[in-house]
């Protein structure tokens, strides 16, 4: 598996920032996974509106997990993110992109699980984990 793209914000994420909409301290937000043949990209506005998530079986649920957002720094302001984690079971699970997005609402931003791009399948017993240690984004 090659590493996964750099996160990219979606068309309305810049503005959502700016004007309150996303609020990094109090929202709470998902990760959620999502198949090739999604329509998510930078025209993406909600979750609602995204197709083709990974289905809902092989230790995947429907929504993805929780993840946490922080702030650091004040010239420069980082936001991190928490692992986001899934224990393959069954047939394993297989994505392509993942998104962030506010509990219910607007995708934040979203990524290529592989720079290929190709499918990352992970197969039964094993875990596929986005990890939060290179940070979402940076504002300087």
């Amino acid at each position: 598996m090659a590493a996964p793209s750099a996160w990219t914000f979606t068309n309305n994420s810049r503005t959502y920032l700016l004007n309150g909409t996303f609020d990094i301290d109090s929202d709470t937000y998902k990760m959620a996974l999502f198949t090739s043949s999604s329509n998510l990209g930078a025209a993406t506005t909600t979750y609602a509106g995204v197709t083709n998530e990974v289905s809902n079986a092989n230790g995947y649920t429907t929504g993805g997990v929780s993840v946490t957002l922080s702030l650091s720094g004040t010239t420069t302001v980082t936001v991190g993110i928490t692992d986001a984690t899934w224990n393959a079971s069954g047939s394993g699970i297989t994505a392509r992109f993942a998104a962030v997005y506010e509990s219910g609402g607007n995708v934040l931003c979203y990524c290529t699980l592989d720079s290929a791009p190709a499918d990352v399948t992970i197969a039964a017993g094993n875990s596929l984990t986005v990890s939060g240690s290179n940070n979402l984004f940076t504002l300087a």
